[in-house]
């Protein structure tokens, strides 16, 4: 069994493409330098995430993100009649008078509507008004943005392939798309697209291709990237880039070390059900085993992130919650290897997964993409300390809030407060709150004078400032009480869940609902029917239990 588990992780760890030994036609494409968002990027992640943008996913028909958007480059005419351009906000299919039960359109259907125009003069006046956009403007905005990145890369003007010369001596200067191309670049780009329709062609259903013609078809690609590739770092030696960071970027991407994580977070929570189970301790260190792997991949995928971007990987809504994510396994695992109560690996396990398969299936409202980091935050060391440890904090206390829900199952089922369970579990909320208290009060006092130094005061009652500071008066009233013996067994059981949605709305709710304040940067939108969902049921849960809870008591009594 245990050798079964080993190949298995090894399976895990190993199976990414470039790892595979079938040879890749595109690969040489794929790792092609472009300028987009103000960086460096290979080309595929350039497709991906464009293609992420107009369709949602990476993929389209099983077809990868590079090829896709090489056919808009080449015959954008096809796709205009394609259902391809997601459109998911109900108010906006309205809006444009669209069957609310579809999700994807033609870009023919919208081009050709003759409500677009007047609806994307709202978003324009809503945008000058300087007003923060609601749901409904900010799914226009991003139908704008799939529209515009469509039509742009199908003209060739988001193809910033060649870096300026000499004669641009900005250092911000934008890289050259094709129609600032000297005649020689235009020759060997139109090489590159040549060998892409070979490939093509080579590759249709009805055509068997054998492993020579797919060698020749690679080296063909090989050779015409390479020729353009020598043109544009010919126009500026000085500012294109060493391909050593573009492969670790495909390496990156390719695999995708945050899904191999929670694959092995999961694994971790089946091994303690099995133990539970089958009573086979063999299963208990199989379940650290996974949850180290796990953490192990979770580790590399931020450090390759940190190698890419040159800053800690915390700088928006999707990066917190990979470091969220991460800070509760290490918690759990901390307090586990103390306590050996299972559960509380278990309950690390959990939140680690659910978050990074969040941050997995929310591309739109959590972006993965690699961006530079925002004016405001350009400082390493108060990103580093303030913003890497109230985050921290958040892990803390969700480890809390998940043990709370543990506990809410065993007074559901009407375990009594002395049962070993209910007590262990108890110990434990109390130790993750006090880690947590620990540290999201000197990140507070970090953030204050990190503030000092960037806007010149230390407090400005800033709703990020104010809710930072009442989650943690929440957590320090809660741990009083217990101190106090103001709160049992059951109280701090509901506590941990009721309050972690103060923890919520400093985390996402300020970013995402209210949008206000000067801490811009961190502002998105969506999701926000599922989290009120997800605080709604908790609380409706805690309600229901404490009810039944006292009931019971009073019955005892009597």
């Amino acid at each position: 069994m245990i050798k079964q588990c080993w190949f298995f992780l090894v399976f895990l760890i190993l199976s990414s493409p470039l790892a595979h030994s079938k040879e890749d036609v595109l690969a040489s494409l794929k790792r092609l330098p472009i300028q987009e968002g103000g960086r460096i990027k290979p080309l595929d992640t350039f497709a991906r995430e464009s293609l992420a943008l107009i369709y949602g996913k990476e993929t389209y028909e099983h077809k990868p993100a590079i090829e896709v958007m090489m056919t808009w480059a080449l015959e954008p005419q096809i796709w205009e009649t394609k259902e391809f351009v997601e459109i998911r906000y109900n108010l906006v299919k309205k809006a444009l008078h669209f069957e609310e039960t579809q999700n994807y359109f033609t870009l023919k259907k919208i081009l050709g509507n003759d409500r677009l125009s007047y609806v994307l003069q709202e978003l324009q006046s809503k945008r000058e008004s300087k007003a923060k956009l609601d749901p409904y403007f900010q799914a226009l905005q991003r139908l704008e943005g799939q529209m515009g990145v469509f039509q742009s890369i199908a003209s060739g003007d988001l193809l910033h392939l060649v870096p300026p010369d000499k004669s641009e001596t900005s250092p911000s200067a934008p890289w050259w798309g094709p129609s600032r191309w000297t005649p020689e670049q235009r020759e060997a780009f139109g090489q590159v697209n040549r060998s892409f329709v070979k490939f093509l062609l080579a590759l249709s259903p009805n055509k068997n291709i054998s492993e020579d013609e797919l060698r020749q078809l690679k080296e063909n690609m090989d050779k015409s990237v390479t020729q353009f590739s020598a043109l544009a770092r010919a126009n500026n030696l000085e500012k294109y880039p060493d391909y050593s960071r573009i492969d670790m970027e495909l390496t990156y991407t390719e695999w995708h070390p945050f899904q191999k994580a929670w694959i092995l977070y999961l694994c971790s929570v089946l091994m303690i059900i099995c133990l539970w189970i089958f009573k086979w301790k063999k299963f208990y260190f199989l379940s650290w085993l996974f949850a180290s792997a796990g953490l192990v991949a979770h580790l590399a995928g931020f450090i390759l992130r940190i190698y890419l971007t040159g800053r800690p990987p915390v700088s928006n809504m999707y990066e917190t919650v990979i470091w969220v994510s991460f800070g509760a396994m290490v918690f759990a695992m901390a307090i586990e290897s103390i306590y050996r109560w299972r559960f509380i690996l278990l309950a690390g396990a959990l939140v680690s997964a659910f978050c990074l398969i969040l941050s997995d299936n929310a591309p739109v409202i959590l972006d993965p993409t690699l961006q530079p980091l925002e004016a405001v935050l350009n400082s390493q060391f108060w990103l580093t300390t303030h913003v890497l440890t109230i985050t921290i904090s958040y892990a803390a206390f969700f480890l809390a809030f998940a043990l709370g829900d543990f506990g809410l199952y065993f007074y559901f089922k009407g375990e009594s407060e002395q049962d070993p369970k209910l007590r262990a579990i108890t110990l434990s909320i109390y130790r993750a709150m006090q880690i947590g208290v620990a540290l999201l009060a000197p990140g507070i006092i970090l953030g204050g004078v990190w503030a000092d130094y960037s806007w010149g005061r230390f407090w400005g009652w800033d709703p990020k400032e104010t809710w930072a500071l009442i989650a943690l008066l929440g957590y320090v009233a809660v741990l009083h009480a217990r101190m106090a013996g103001l709160l049992k067994g059951f109280g701090l059981v509901a506590s941990a869940v009721v309050t972690f949605s103060l923890v919520i709305m400093a985390w996402y709710g300020v970013n995402f609902i209210l949008g206000a304040g000067l801490h811009s940067y961190g502002f998105g939108a969506g999701g926000v029917e599922y989290v009120a969902g997800f605080v709604g049921l908790h609380l409706v849960a805690v309600i229901f239990i404490a009810v039944l809870h006292q009931s019971r008591q009073k019955m005892r009594k009597h």
